[in-house]
């Protein structure tokens, strides 16, 4: 078997606070390979942080620990300040949310792609717009060369995300974290953006973490699937498998999702245990 992008083990994330230390990742362990791997939770359940820290991204005061955090075989947990910038971007990227947060509102579109490039290559200008425009191409914007020369706050909010695709992608990266890439999308766009993410993983070879809330965009669009509460993870699947879920956390967030042949009055409210906390060791997601 070849050798995993990604291996994880007993992740830990804390921030001090007045009330004493607060685990936001609790002995997270999963290995990665070329595959679309997501992870789902609610608001506050550490899957986002989970990502964040991969990079090296979480903000101080936060402590990142972990018995094993390496990418194709080097130690992430030790290598240089200097070794990690270069390995952001270019073999591991990160989609955000909402791309108005991500790009410069004071540079075009296409100069910003452009410049990711020659960060991570000796390209010359020349060349660097030419794979801007061929990146732009490949997430199906029309009309690249008009799209090139648009500031950020001329696009719309799914051009927005194409283009932090394109952006992210244009080093080539072994490696996709996409943060809810597409909660702020319409149901169409949304679908626009995945189709476009799954057909260059495909064509690319590349491995994802897809970060989300939504239980059945992960069940049709990854090939596993981890679930976080409360920092921990407490259950793992192939996602195909996700409906049939055994943990009681799991079930009750099926349970709560309306459907079109849903003749219950109300919704159903997902109780909590306590023993969720505590009892059972983590789940281990294995290639």
């Amino acid at each position: 078997m070849s050798e995993p992008l990604l291996e994880v083990s007993n992740l830990r994330v804390s921030f001090p606070t007045r009330q004493g230390v607060t685990e936001a990742v609790r002995g997270v362990s999963f290995t990665l390979g070329r595959e679309k791997l997501g992870i789902v939770g609610e608001s506050g359940s550490g899957k986002s942080m989970t990502g964040r820290s991969i990079l090296g991204l979480v903000p101080p005061p936060g402590r990142v620990t972990a018995d094993r955090l390496a990418f194709r075989g080097e130690d992430l947990r030790t290598t240089s300040d200097k070794r990690l910038r270069a390995i952001r971007g270019s073999d591991i990227a990160m989609v955000m949310q909402d791309p108005k947060f991500s790009l410069n509102p004071v540079m075009t579109v296409g100069h910003q792609i452009a410049e990711a490039y020659r960060v991570h290559s000796r390209a010359s200008a020349r060349e660097a717009k030419r794979r801007a425009l061929e990146m732009l191409a490949a997430v199906r914007i029309r009309d690249p060369e008009r799209v090139y020369d648009r500031y950020p706050h001329e696009v719309s909010g799914g051009m927005g995300q194409r283009i932090m695709i394109a952006m992210m992608l244009i080093p080539d990266p072994a490696l996709l974290i996409a943060d809810e890439p597409t909660s702020a999308l319409d149901v169409t766009v949304q679908m626009q953006i995945l189709a476009i993410l799954d057909d260059l993983c495909g064509q690319r070879g590349m491995g994802m973490i897809f970060v989300s809330h939504d239980l059945n965009l992960v069940a049709s669009f990854c090939d596993r699937v981890l679930i976080m509460y409360a920092g921990r993870v407490v259950e793992s699947c192939r996602a195909a498998d996700l409906h049939n879920a055994r943990h009681p956390y799991t079930r009750g967030l099926l349970d709560s999702l309306p459907r079109l042949d849903d003749n219950r009055r109300d919704l159903p409210v997902l109780t909590r245990d306590p023993a969720w906390l505590t009892d059972g060791p983590a789940a281990e997601a294995q290639r």
